[in-house]
């Protein structure tokens, strides 16, 4: 496959449905402490989001004052000119387009740009393997810098052509993961994880982890969320800070806390998230994820809900998860709703809409759409406001079951019985011989 072939491309801008969600308050939201978890194009990026969907003109206004400041100690001039564009003289003369920078780091681009070229046709006379590969990654690394994307995708791929070891071909997939996720092409991120994971030697468990946050987050993009909160789960607490150019620890505890609710049964959440010692210490970095799992579980729905409705607004603020958070929390919703009635012959409505923080009319709503969707065996007297289970006959189940357990150990035994007589007599027909 040609390299023009897989090519991705920016995606899309959002249309009018996806630009006109409200914007969040982000009540008692650290926009500086929130940027320090991460490092490198990310770190604006997410400021940017920030400043797009936050209500508070001070939060917006930090958020691009520490975008403008991250920006200048890179090299992309035109991220640069975006930031002081949003700013808009709102933060005085000191946050405008700095022109002489601008110049100064575009000179400075040009003239390294072309030792670059210089130095890989070169490489690539001399036949040297090892230099090509070090060449394109360079030039890789020089134009994910100055934010040409697609062409530092372009590059990383052509190393792929001169990788000699396992330890190159992982180097390879890490550089075009990371483009891939900015440049939102996850379906790259999956098939570039299971490249990497592929190569046969032992990989060291800092890369590890970062393979599985970043498929992890794939799967979440693509709204494969029991994948994806699988993937979260088995990132290995080496992590840290090590891939804080993608992620933050603390975003593995959220995404792959939120993901399980939604996608897990019972005894899942209890083996792989409450008992999991491993994913347990990404919990402890975000404490209010960890007692809405803890309460979710003790069936204690009511705090449950509270603590996501506490955090609803922090979390639209993050640019991953924002798109995911209505279809998660409506799904970690329902599946409350279907666990606290299962136990139960009748449900009184007026009850139960105060253990999950709703008017009756409402939770009959929801009532209504979850039987209608089979998710419910139930019916609702809506006179007097109360549930009633239409659970199977067990007692006929039962029967039915041990009838069918009866006939078939009586078939198999019918099967033994016949099969030792025509043993005990001979009765055996043999392929009759071939005559040559």
């Amino acid at each position: 496959m040609d390299v023009e072939d897989e090519l991705p491309t920016a995606p899309a801008p959002a249309d009018g449905g996806e630009s006109s969600h409200a914007l969040v308050s982000g009540d008692q939201f650290d926009v500086e402490a929130y940027a320090a978890q991460y490092s490198g194009r990310t770190r604006v990026a997410r400021l940017l989001f920030i400043a797009e969907k936050c209500g508070s003109e001070q939060m917006r206004l930090d958020a691009l004052r520490l975008a403008y400041d991250w920006a200048l100690k890179g090299e992309d001039t035109a991220l640069h000119r975006d930031v002081s564009a949003k700013i808009a003289g709102r933060l005085g003369p000191r946050y405008a387009a700095d022109q002489p920078w601008s110049d100064a780091v575009e000179r400075r681009a040009l003239l390294r740009k072309d030792k670059l070229d210089s130095e890989l046709n070169v490489y690539r006379t001399n036949l040297i393997k090892e230099s090509i590969r070090l060449g394109y990654n360079d030039l890789g690394d020089f134009h994910y810098a100055q934010g040409h994307l697609s062409d530092a995708f372009k590059s990383y791929i052509r190393t792929r052509d001169y990788c000699t070891t396992s330890k190159h071909v992982v180097q390879m997939c890490l550089n075009v993961i990371l483009v891939s996720i900015e440049l939102g092409q996850f379906m790259h991120v999956s098939n570039y994880v299971i490249k990497a994971e592929q190569t046969p030697d032992d990989m060291d468990p800092i890369t590890a982890a970062k393979l599985r946050a970043a498929a992890g987050l794939a799967y979440m993009e693509t709204n494969k969320y029991k994948l994806a909160a699988r993937k979260f789960i088995e990132t290995g607490s080496e992590l840290r800070s090590n891939y804080s150019e993608v992620i933050a620890p603390q975003d593995v505890a959220v995404y792959g806390a939120l993901c399980a609710l939604a996608s897990f049964d019972r005894s899942e959440l209890k083996s792989k998230v409450i008992d999991n010692y491993n994913f347990r210490n990404f919990l402890e970095l975000v404490p209010e994820v960890r007692e809405l799992v803890n309460d979710f579980y003790a069936s204690r729905y009511g705090s449950c809900l509270g603590y996501l409705e506490k955090l609803k607004s922090n979390l639209l603020l993050d640019m991953h998860l924002h798109g995911h958070i209505e279809t998660l929390y409506k799904d970690i919703r329902h599946k409350a709703i279907i666990r606290y009635t299962f136990p139960f012959i009748s449900v009184d409505l007026n009850l139960m809409a105060v253990a999950f923080q709703t008017s009756v009319s409402l939770l009959e709503k929801e009532l209504a759409a979850l039987i209608t969707d089979n998710k419910i065996q139930a019916r609702i007297d809506s006179h007097n406001k109360i549930l009633y289970a239409s659970h199977a006959d067990q007692r006929n189940a039962t029967f039915q079951r041990a009838l069918q357990t009866g006939n078939e150990f009586e078939r198999d035994v019918k099967s033994m019985l016949l099969r030792a007589n025509l043993l005990k007599h001979d009765f055996s027909q043999k392929a009759a011989e071939r005559k040559v």
